[in-house]
């Protein structure tokens, strides 16, 4: 009796948040070079913390939650440690009123400015946006020389204030053969800190995922074109502008053999690795552009970002979210730093 009393003494007493805190693991962590484990333990495991939604993207921490995207549901959800399912923080998160042509329309990527407001890609209004503490969205911006956006997609925030964003078509119906669409080009840009806009690169044809180094000398772009991906490098000039332009990452041997999965969200951890999403899952990519190892949860994975302490990475994975404990931790953690 008393064998049995003690267990059931404990499970009462044990906090429900604690028991919460269980969840299941899927997928592996493949390692390519040893360098893999001192930024992942051997024994990592990918916790599945929820699921049920339509293409989760964009993860940023913020205040003790993840936010994240569904952005064919139009909606931001967030999740805490310990929930067993994902609370709607904002909807409509991309797209305000009913529209046609915008088959995704959601937000997508995420961040959080130097005052921790959250800044947003939004598919259905075609612009960059703020989350006031009213929750109300204020535009930041829309248009290219009296153009709108094709859908901006993913973004980076530089310690001085400017964002850099990629704006593919993924967000338009018929992509590149939308007739909604105006600018001639899939382009990458930079809003300063003092309200102008230009555009960086116009010769790649699906600009997704975006990061920087630690030092933000160079940018890293990820291609999602399909029968090309990759990512780019580029350094970032002393105007903010950037140049020599480098093959960083060449994914194709990885999808030329049947893998799923294209070069889209991305981040960096506070020594310069790149964890960037791809065929098979988040690979992780030295600084000189050796693959590593890849994280793979058995779906694919669009996005990736820091939480907790910055030693977490979280995986917005298909319909689920998913996350996994490493021994780096995110740069600038959190965002906006």
């Amino acid at each position: 009796m008393k064998r049995l009393f003690l267990p059931l003494l404990t499970l009462l007493l044990t906090p429900l948040a604690l028991l919460a805190d269980d969840y299941p693991t899927v997928g592996k962590v493949t390692k390519l070079d040893p360098a893999l484990d001192e930024l992942i333990a051997p024994d990592a495991k990918i916790e599945k913390l929820c699921e049920g939604f339509t293409w989760a993207e964009g993860p940023v921490w913020k205040e003790g939650v993840l936010l994240f995207s569904d952005v064919p549901e139009n909606t931001i959800y967030r999740w805490a440690p310990g929930m067993q399912k994902a609370e709607v923080f904002l909807t409509p998160s991309g797209l305000l009123a009913p529209k046609k042509g915008f088959p995704t329309d959601g937000s997508n990527g995420l961040t959080l400015d130097a005052e921790g407001r959250l800044i947003m890609c939004q598919h259905g209004e075609r612009r960059i946006a703020r989350i006031e503490a009213d929750r109300s969205q204020a535009a930041i911006v829309s248009a290219f020389e009296g153009k709108r956006f094709n859908s901006p997609n993913d973004l980076a925030i530089r310690r001085n204030g400017d964002i850099y964003f990629t704006d593919p078509p993924y967000g338009l119906d018929r992509l590149d053969d939308s007739p909604l669409k105006e600018l001639k080009f899939n382009g990458v840009f930079r809003f300063s800190a003092d309200g102008k806009l230009t555009v960086l690169i116009k010769d790649l044809k699906f600009p997704n995922g975006i990061a920087f180094s630690p030092n933000e000398k160079t940018l890293y772009i990820g291609s999602t074109d399909l029968l090309d991906p990759f990512i780019e490098a580029y350094d970032v000039q002393a105007d903010g502008s950037v140049a020599n332009p480098r093959r960083f990452f060449d994914a194709r041997k990885l999808s030329n053999v049947g893998v799923d999965g294209l070069c889209d969200g991305m981040k960096v951890d506070a020594k310069g690795n790149l964890f960037a999403t791809g065929p098979k899952g988040v690979l992780v990519i030295s600084p000189e552009g050796k693959h590593l190892g890849t994280i793979s949860t058995g779906t694919l994975i669009a996005n990736c970002g820091w939480g907790d302490d910055g030693s977490t990475l979280y995986l917005t994975a298909e319909h689920t979210l998913c996350r996994i404990h490493t021994l780096t931790k995110g740069d600038r953690f959190p965002a906006g730093k």
